[in-house]
């Protein structure tokens, strides 16, 4: 009966190791710091987000359960469960009931209450942000821009449209419209690889100071799918925003088109007496 044992599990792990897409246990190489004032769940998070990061976990890779972690660590699942639940909120894991959990791309968590650019969130975040200029033209807004930066009859502005990706992954396509006026030679610098933030309040000296920012959603159509890698008819986050300088001079206004699978907004909310 022993023996038999043995030879079933002897199978089991078998079976395990020649599945490409399984992750295993010792595949992870997780730890735990038990001197550590850092709790349980963060170590494991930290360490899963970072073999995400490293691309030593795909996207739809088999992950390990509850039990077979907390086995291998020697702690309870307690931790574990909580870990699995941050790294879900997350979107780097797709848990379904009665299934084993699966690796996903990730979604991207956004608050909306602090005014910070797309590189400088990303790279708050642990995350390698990347864009991809897609075009820039100088031209005469819509009655939607024009009356957003508050322009007068006759101004131009300068629209950027640009792909913006994490860990490589596209995510957003984000188009700005910025006052010809005030920004004169924009199109000279390079917006692929500098933060347009730094580039406003470094070359121009316009402080951000506010933004304000009208939360949609839409169908993305053949070409909003084609430059976010996604299908036609999926879901997208639209985000428009206009964002002014310290002086509460309009300066910018973007339409965002973000990838539902791939974005969250987060918003606080506090009763006021």
């Amino acid at each position: 009966m022993f023996g038999a044992r043995q030879t079933e599990r002897s199978i089991i792990l078998q079976r395990t190791t020649d599945t490409a897409d399984l992750v295993t246990v010792e595949q992870l190489g997780l730890t735990i710091d038990g001197d550590s004032f850092v709790p349980y769940y963060v170590q494991i998070v930290d360490q899963v987000r970072e073999l995400i990061k490293k691309k030593k976990l795909s996207q739809g890779q088999t992950f390990c359960s509850e039990g077979e972690i907390s086995l291998a660590l020697g702690i309870s699942k307690m931790p574990v469960r909580q870990a699995f639940q941050k790294l879900k909120s997350e979107g780097l894991l797709i848990i379904a009931k009665g299934k084993r959990p699966v690796v996903g791309s990730g979604r991207v968590p956004w608050n909306f209450q602090q005014l910070r650019g797309f590189s400088e969130e990303m790279r708050r975040r642990g995350l390698v942000p990347s864009a991809r200029l897609l075009s820039m033209s100088l031209e005469e807004p819509d009655l939607e821009v024009a009356q957003a930066l508050k322009l007068a009859p006759g101004e131009r502005v300068y629209c950027a449209r640009r792909l913006r990706s994490v860990n490589g992954e596209p995510v957003a396509v984000v188009t700005s419209y910025l006052p010809a006026r005030i920004f004169a030679g924009i199109d000279k610098l390079d917006l692929e690889h500098q933060s347009l933030y730094a580039i406003l309040e470094h070359n121009y000296k316009r402080k951000l100071h506010w933004a304000e920012e009208i939360i949609g959603a839409m169908i993305a159509g053949e070409e909003e799918a084609a430059a976010l890698e996604t299908s036609a008819g999926s879901a997208v986050l639209v985000i428009r925003e206009t964002t002014y300088d310290a002086q509460s001079v309009a300066i910018e206004y973007s339409l965002s088109l973000l990838r539902g699978d791939r974005y969250t907004a987060s918003v606080i909310s506090v009763r006021k007496n």
